[in-house]
């Protein structure tokens, strides 16, 4: 306090008839309090440094933090009316940095933590909103407000931002459930239903509480090559490739390198399938004559004398001698594709034995189980190509086989990319050529 301050503040207190003894501690207090103007000329003189580390800090774009932005109406009223309360005063202000070129924003709050960053700011706030109800969408349950925290909710709460030399550090399993959703939006359900359980299987079990600086190179390739020594050296290519995309993404947003790029796997050359040979094709036949109760035995000749791809024989209807069916190998968003299979005289020799309506609704696992105990050294998958092998070795065209099959092109076929592109071949031609699949077993 100045002098003048203390001088009006004795003459009050003695207008008052105050006691010396009051006096003297009014006096004692003032003289040991400092006030604002003073703080403000002690930070304003601290020392500065030197030149060379005022140089040093001064290169390159400096961070901007201490920022905020407001959690908008819309995006609370999508939650669960347990968190309406919770994401009150300042609980609504999400305090975000612009470092090294990217936003990143991270919410530390009542059970809840998450983290986002992008390049551009409108797209880091719409992908924190998508990863808080995600959150939310997994059981993050809010602290309750009661008064011990109600205090907690009404102050400003105090946010770790990360020093500024300090690179963003979000969760894995953030990633992985971005990548899913771009995948569900992506792929047909029955391909992204695998995603989902190899997500489940090997991320989030093994990584689920793991942030992305946990995730080095040497974690990822033990545990790839832990995959293949337990002889699963095809789930191995199929969990890298994945490990891949989802690094593209957390490389892009962050900057952080991807630690996929220096893992490699052994060499593996998956088994070729191999066609029944006509003693086993007759093996088949004659089992499926002798137990026509059998569940599996209609829909092993269907896919036998057909073709067919397993997921394919849901779909099967009858016009006449024509067997119909929807290609499954049609990408998500492509126009179906159903192709058109006639009777051949092999398979007509055995039709009074097939229940189509039984063959259509057979279970997949049922005809697998029933393969693998006639045949265990090989699987349902060869009956097409034992197929397309017997019509081939019965001089049918190339073209027509591939039509029959489902397959969009043969790169052994020179010509069936200008072929098929412009040829339609007649009911009268398919049916003239499937004539030839005539043999005897």
């Amino acid at each position: 306090m100045t002098q003048e301050e203390i001088l009006n503040i004795i003459t009050q207190l003695r207008e008052v008839d105050a006691s010396d003894d009051l006096i003297a501690t009014v006096l004692a207090a003032a003289t040991n309090t400092i006030t604002v103007d003073t703080i403000t000329s002690l930070i304003d003189n601290k020392p500065k440094g030197n030149k060379r580390t005022a140089k040093r800090r001064s290169r390159g774009r400096p961070s901007e933090s201490g920022k905020t932005f407001k959690i908008p109406n819309e995006e609370i009223n999508k939650m669960p009316k347990m968190y309406h309360k919770v994401f009150a005063c300042q609980d609504r202000l999400v305090p975000y940095r612009f470092h090294k070129g990217v936003y990143e924003a991270h919410y530390r709050r009542h059970g809840l933590d998450v983290f986002a960053c992008a390049k551009d700011f409108e797209e880091m706030k719409r992908k924190f909103y998508e990863k808080l109800n995600i959150a939310i969408a997994c059981g993050e349950m809010p602290i309750p407000v009661t008064q011990t925290t109600m205090a907690a909710t009404v102050a400003p709460a105090i946010i770790t931002i990360p020093a500024e030399n300090e690179k963003p550090d979000p969760m894995f399993m953030d990633y992985v459930n971005e990548w899913l959703k771009i995948k569900e939006r992506t792929v047909k359900p029955s391909t992204y239903k695998e995603y989902e359980r190899m997500s489940r299987y090997h991320f989030e079990k093994t990584f689920g509480n793991m942030k992305v600086s946990q995730m080095t190179r040497t974690v990822l390739q033990d545990y790839l090559f832990g995959i293949i020594d337990d002889g699963h050296s095809r789930t191995a290519e199929k969990v890298h490739l994945a490990l891949t995309c989802i690094f593209d993404l957390i490389s892009e947003d962050t900057g952080l390198p991807s630690p996929m790029k220096k893992i490699v796997l052994p060499y593996y050359e998956s088994k070729k399938s191999v066609p029944f040979s006509k003693d086993e094709e007759k093996k088949l036949v004659d089992f499926c004559i002798a137990n026509p109760d059998n569940a599996a035995s209609s829909a092993l000749l269907v896919l036998l004398y057909f073709g067919l791809r397993r997921s394919e024989l849901c779909t099967i209807r009858i016009e006449g001698e024509w067997l119909t069916c929807v290609t499954s190998k049609t990408k998500l968003g492509r126009n179906e594709v159903t192709r058109k299979i006639p009777f051949s005289p092999v398979f007509k020799r055995v039709l009074p034995y097939v229940d189509f309506d039984k063959a259509r609704t057979t279970n997949v696992n049922t005809i697998n189980t029933v393969i693998k105990r006639l045949f265990p050294e090989h699987h349902t998958h060869e009956l097409r190509h034992t197929y397309i092998t017997r019509a081939k070795e019965a001089g049918v065209n190339q073209e027509v086989v591939m039509l029959w099959a489902g397959h969009s092109f043969d790169k052994d076929v020179v010509t069936s990319a200008v072929d098929r592109g412009y040829t339609h071949y007649s009911d009268e031609y398919m049916m003239q050529e499937a004539q030839k699949v005539d043999y005897s077993l």
